[in-house]
């Protein structure tokens, strides 16, 4: 199995996971301009992307979800609760028709050789969840945009072989920075966005638990965070729950705007 970000912030998000032939996209906050470029640029057409899965509404991750769907005719899976808040946004031109698939929270649907399984995850977005995409071998899973680390997601975080985490914002750089309080109070809220702090925390306390391949911080605020504040508190974290270096998965805080290079899961 291959995984593949494409872009990892407010300004968009999407991610590549599938094959040398095929594939999935989680997500699709970015032009299909530059997903097919992406796509491209590791081998793959977008003819060969059997779906694309949503984990929520909101514009940084659904921008060209409509013409994927409705003008390349791929299927777009969710809650019927995020494809109804697709067709709401008035950013979005091309709404979902033909093209949507209602896939209830929690089930798993078989495509391009993958097992995907949606669950719960917490953001003030009209329906949010994260996915665990299996081979039956390698299993990724994606948490992204939650303000809490929920119970229901725990146990899919924990099975994961390559983990992508969410890590959006520093706490001190947040409070002292120039964000109006509302947005402050909503960022640091249970449905608003995972603090490196609260991320680290749970990776350390649970690093005897499981053993992660890799661990992907995602969706990193441009205002509020750098990779370099993410991996401090993820290594004070792993010193302060006393984790031994050989029990600490190796990190990637992947950029807001740029892809990554193909991973091999």
């Amino acid at each position: 199995m291959k995984f593949c970000s494409f872009a990892s912030g407010s300004s968009g998000n999407c991610y590549y996971i599938g094959t040398d032939s095929t594939g999935i996209l989680i997500d699709a906050g970015i032009s299909v301009k530059s997903i097919r470029k992406n796509l491209k640029n590791i081998g793959v057409d977008l003819s060969q992307i059997h779906a694309v899965f949503l984990t929520h509404d909101h514009f940084d991750h659904i921008a060209s979800v409509g013409t994927l769907g409705e003008v390349y005719h791929i299927p777009v899976f969710s809650t019927a609760e995020v494809l109804d808040g697709v067709n709401r946004c008035y950013k979005v031109t091309e709404k979902l028709y033909q093209c949507r698939r209602e896939m209830p929270k929690g089930s798993t649907e078989k495509v391009a050789g993958l097992r995907i399984t949606s669950f719960p995850v917490s953001h003030d977005s009209t329906d949010i969840v994260g996915y665990s995409i299996t081979d039956g071998v390698t299993t990724v899973v994606i948490a992204t945009d939650m303000g809490c680390i929920n119970d229901e997601a725990v146990p899919f975080l924990l099975k994961a072989d390559h983990l992508v985490l969410e890590a959006n914002y520093d706490e001190e750089r947040l409070l002292e920075g120039p964000y109006p309080l509302y947005l402050k109070k909503r960022i640091l809220s249970d449905t608003g966005h995972l603090a490196n702090h609260v991320a680290a925390e749970f990776l350390a306390v649970h690093a005897g638990e499981t053993v992660w391949k890799h661990v992907y911080f995602c969706h990193m605020s441009k205002e509020n965070n750098t990779p370099d504040l993410i991996l401090k508190q993820f290594d004070d974290k792993m010193r302060e729950y006393g984790v031994p270096a050989g029990f600490r998965p190796p990190c990637t805080v992947l950029p807001r705007t740029s892809a990554i290079a193909l991973v091999e899961c």
